[in-house]
């Protein structure tokens, strides 16, 4: 096969692969079009509190942490392919679901606890979707790439999570422009949950003609299959070195270790990298943005046009990211994402205190959600992918993972409650973990650019790093 046709294989199977990182995104923040409308239908029409509409909203998180947990056992047992058509299936379960609650059990219009919990049901199964696809996915596109090209072709499931993003803001802005209220809470919310079906349907047409990784392919001594795809991925002169290489990471992965063989310290650091990722409140700016912006003054169809905004924005940002984290490193980004998203919130929570409502607040977010995407959005993932030595590395990615679902969950829930006794104090806890995080990453977060996972697992081995300060 020539260079010209390799590369496009290669870059085809990962256009596929990055469809399961865009409908992340894109299932992660199609409620914010329609969650003041469930909270209508769903909550005020049963006259339940503002904790079960937090619930609700963020029910398809305990679906992420679930499918967070199991991906490990899927990724194995099914194969990288197979689990992914799993997750494409739910996806579009999900989507179906979740617009039409009522189908074949209930009477459309009337609300009722059981077409409630039917209604989390569906957002869980796509919960699940997610969790395993935002574990899943880089994982099958590290194990497809060259190794010269794999970092950034990782780094374009990233940036598929937020074109993802980007594109379910524009549908919601297209289905409730020019709507009444009144339209957008009977019918428009069901179109925006629908949208979704039609990327999850390609995304489980196009998996049937891509391969599995080589790998997996090699740990289930499919040898000759494996050579085949690193063939066509490599060319024949490096695929027999290639395989042989896998073959023996393979045989040296398997051995039965402890997750803590090599120290508390990096699983913790792991898993606060994946906390603070969430408790700095980013979820927040993406479930509920249209609300934000409402209160803003804005009408409905003009907050999700905000919302279109701030999607530039995070789709800008985080192409920077991609651009600068080799260069810059890791623990640069992350300090001066952090100082960002401090400012952000700490200016939101002055005006919500001041009771000042105006463009200025749209720029406190936007300053808060640019320093996100290019800093904790695509670099704490960058970081799990690097810190955890190789003979633990599943099994402390899907700690992490889970822990971050969970994290997610918990802010995204309470959000409603902790804004109904005092917003102002809402954002400016946001504003403080953001300075936490900060401090967190100057004080242990050690810096991997430039190092090669071999070099990490040596570092972690040192005996003065595992009981000293990590810089």
């Amino acid at each position: 096969m020539t260079q010209q046709k390799s590369s496009l294989y290669i870059f085809s199977i990962t256009l596929v692969a990055t469809l399961g990182g865009l409908l992340f995104g894109y299932d992660t923040a199609v409620i914010s079009g329609a969650e003041k409308s469930i909270e209508a239908y769903l909550v005020d029409g049963l006259d339940l509190s503002s904790f079960v509409h937090g619930a609700t909203i963020s029910s398809a998180l305990i679906g992420c942490i679930i499918g967070g947990l199991i991906s490990g056992y899927f990724s194995s047992a099914f194969g990288r392919k197979k689990s992914l058509i799993v997750a494409a299936i739910l996806f579009l379960l999900s989507a179906l679901g979740s617009a039409y609650p009522e189908f074949l059990f209930f009477t459309p219009g009337e609300p009722t606890i059981a077409l409630l919990l039917t209604f989390n049901f569906y957002r869980i199964i796509g919960g699940i979707g997610v969790g395993l696809a935002s574990a899943i996915v880089p994982m099958y596109i590290g194990e497809i790439a060259p190794a010269k090209i794999r970092g950034r072709l990782v780094s374009f499931n990233q940036f598929a999570i937020i074109f993802g993003m980007l594109v379910v803001y524009f549908v919601n802005w297209g289905i409730a422009n020019g709507q009444s209220v009144e339209w957008i809470d009977e019918v428009g919310w069901r179109y925006m949950f629908a949208s979704e079906a039609i990327p999850a349907l390609l995304f489980c047409t196009f998996l049937f003609f891509v391969p599995e990784t080589p790998r997996y392919l090699a740990l289930k001594n499919k040898d000759d299959g494996a050579l085949a795809i690193l063939t066509k991925i490599n060319g024949a002169a490096s695929a027999k070195s290639i395989l042989s290489e896998i073959k023996q990471s393979v045989s040296t992965s398997s051995e039965k270790l402890s997750t803590f063989a090599y120290g508390k310290t990096v699983i913790v650091i792991g898993i606060l990298l994946s906390v603070f990722q969430q408790f700095v409140g980013i979820n927040v700016a993406l479930y509920y943005a249209p609300r934000i912006f409402e209160s803003m003054g804005a009408a409905k169809d003009a907050s999700m046009l905000q919302t279109i905004v701030m999607g530039l924005v995070n789709v800008l940002f985080t192409v920077i990211a991609i651009m600068t984290v080799d260069r810059w490193g890791r623990k640069p980004l992350l300090i001066i994402g952090s100082i960002g998203m401090a400012v952000g919130m700490f200016g939101v929570s002055g005006l919500a205190f001041a009771n000042i409502i105006s463009i200025s607040t749209l720029l406190f977010i936007i300053v808060y959600t640019a320093s996100f995407m290019m800093s904790w959005g695509p670099i704490c993932w960058v970081l799990i992918s690097e810190i955890f030595p190789n003979k633990i590395r599943g099994q402390a990615v899907a700690i992490a993972v889970a822990a971050q679902w969970a994290a997610n969950y918990l802010v995204s829930s309470t959000y409603p409650m902790m804004m109904e006794y005092s917003g102002g104090l809402t954002y400016g806890l946001y504003g403080v973990m953001s300075v936490l995080s900060a401090i967190f990453v100057w004080k242990f977060v050690p810096e991997t650019k430039g190092k090669s996972l071999e070099q990490m697992e040596s570092f972690w081995k040192t005996p003065t790093t595992k009981n000293s300060k990590i810089s």
